[in-house]
């Protein structure tokens, strides 16, 4: 595996485990609702796991990282139309999508 690939692939898994630390105990919608500082550091590690899959794509276009296009393309949304994503959409990414993004980039660093 290229050495920048498994970099951004260690970002990843970082940035996974950052926003799991963020989260409240009892992973509840309200409760994240109301912490700004919790949603924001969310939105920020969503970007740089955006980035480092953007990085991927572009070093090695048919790397396969499921759902890769749909995470560059929040990255694009978080950034360039932060008005127009809501609570609910970073909630759902972060409850359904990032554990299945974690097994996907552990499986793949143990590859090497």
């Amino acid at each position: 595996m290229d050495v920048k690939i498994k970099t951004w692939l260690e970002d990843i898994l970082k940035a996974i485990t950052e926003i799991e630390g963020f989260l409240p105990e009892e992973k509840n919608f309200f409760v994240f609702q109301k912490d700004l500082k919790t949603k924001r550091a969310i939105e920020r590690n969503l970007e740089i796991i955006g980035e480092a899959v953007s990085r991927i794509l572009k070093i090695q276009s048919d790397f396969h990282l499921k759902n890769s296009r749909k995470i560059v393309d929040s990255r694009n949304r978080i950034i360039h139309g932060y008005d127009t994503v809501s609570e609910e959409i970073i909630w759902a990414i972060v409850v359904r999508d990032l554990p299945k993004l974690k097994n996907e980039t552990t499986q793949l660093l143990a590859q090497k």
